[in-house]
């Protein structure tokens, strides 16, 4: 049989081979890239399957595809190089260099409540549509007019769409860039916040499972099952704010003004050797300096939030290993990154020297079970 998946394996992680390949065979993925280095160097540079069920279009070597909220870490690391090349402290106000946001009881906000999703902003007042999401500095105006749904700094609650436009105003109003041309210049030209038309036709299509497999089952370990039924609840209520937070803009990603208008919270289009090259580059020094990234990956909060109802954690702006973040045991203290919707993770680990990222067409979602790349990440770790 001829097999699904290309590229190289390191012999020391052919488990991980094995446990991708198998992932096609049992139908766990339809299309798939799975990358990791350690100390620098490719251990695993693996893809395959089908990256559009339409046509059949098989996955190639450098097949983009949408990797959600994995987009968030690269975001934040933009944003950090900006307020280090600017030298402004995260602990300073918003209205320092914004000042329009100093409205309705924000003055005090500081950027590092942007990133640990603290600014009590996560929805939006009134509708927006993809065209106006795409318009700049409308969406970051908007929310400069709101009144926060918490005090700024005292609660945390997943910012799953405005993160990236806050964030997108600072980095914005100190370079002169969208967060798409300045993440393509400074951090890594295969990193597309807002995918050239050009580049549209290599980007894999998005499907789902079959209705069955959509359910809310699944082994939740080590989720707490009262933090599965808060979230199964709040997916089922349209006034829910998960469902307030991901639903304005309104976005089907597979639409081409979507994946062009330059999303910087979920729009990241890429292929998992990019992004697992982002993390290694962050661990090498090469994105920021090595106290910043030490700091920036320092937990800032944790505990139930706000939004998502489960346990969340947050440095500035990378996810820490949570209920919102799954990764093995040996993982829990010292990676960071970010998950995406559908499966998608970026992450590093500075004390085990790696980085791993894992983009799927396939959008499964972990309260079904979705272990994807959980099972991939044991098997990174079981090779060290």
């Amino acid at each position: 049989m001829v097999s699904l998946v290309h590229g190289h394996a390191d012999p020391a992680f052919r488990s991980v081979r094995e446990i991708f390949e198998a992932s096609f065979a049992d139908g766990q993925n339809l299309g798939a890239g799975v990358a990791v280095f350690v100390d620098g160097r490719a251990v695993v540079d693996l893809w395959g399957g089908i990256a559009n069920a339409k046509t059949g279009r098989a996955w190639e070597r450098d097949t983009l595809c949408v990797s959600f909220s994995s987009t968030k870490a690269v975001t934040a690391t933009a944003a950090l190089r900006v307020a280090t090349d600017h030298g402004i402290s995260v602990e300073k106000p918003v209205a320092d260099w914004w000042p329009e946001y100093a409205r309705a009881d924000k003055d005090s906000t500081t950027l590092a409540d942007f990133l640990t999703h603290s600014a009590g902003l996560p929805v939006l007042d009134r509708p927006v549509s993809a065209a106006e999401a795409a318009e700049p500095g409308l969406v970051a105006g908007l929310l400069a007019a709101q009144s926060p749904l918490w005090e700024p700094g005292t609660r945390h609650g997943y910012h799953a769409l405005t993160y990236g436009w806050l964030l997108g105003e600072f980095i914005g109003r100190h370079t002169d860039s969208t967060v798409g041309d300045y993440v393509r210049r400074e951090l890594g030209p295969d990193l597309h916040i807002d995918v050239p038309a050009e580049l549209l036709e290599r980007v894999a299509r998005l499907t789902f499972p079959a209705p069955g497999e959509r359910e809310w089952t699944g082994d939740p370990d080590p989720i707490s099952p009262e933090s599965v039924r808060r979230m199964a609840r709040a997916f089922r209520d349209p006034e829910s704010l998960i469902l307030r937070s991901t639903a304005n803009p309104r976005a089907a990603y597979n639409d081409p003004e979507v994946l062009t208008g330059g999303w910087p919270a979920t729009g990241l289009v890429t292929t998992a050797r990019a992004l697992a090259a982002h993390y290694r580059d962050l661990l090498a020094g090469d994105l920021l300096p090595r106290p910043v990234l030490t700091d920036a990956i320092r937990e800032r909060v944790r505990g139930t939030d706000e939004v998502l109802g489960s346990t969340s954690a947050y440095g500035l702006g990378y996810a820490l290993p949570s209920e919102n973040m799954l990764v093995p045991a040996v993982a829990r203290r010292t990676a960071f990154g970010h998950p995406g919707a559908g499966g998608s993770i970026g992450l590093a680990d500075p004390h085990h020297r790696v980085a791993f990222a894992f983009i799927p067409n396939l959008r499964r979602d972990w309260l079904a079970g979705d272990r994807r790349a959980y099972r991939l990440l044991e098997a990174v770790y079981a090779a060290l």
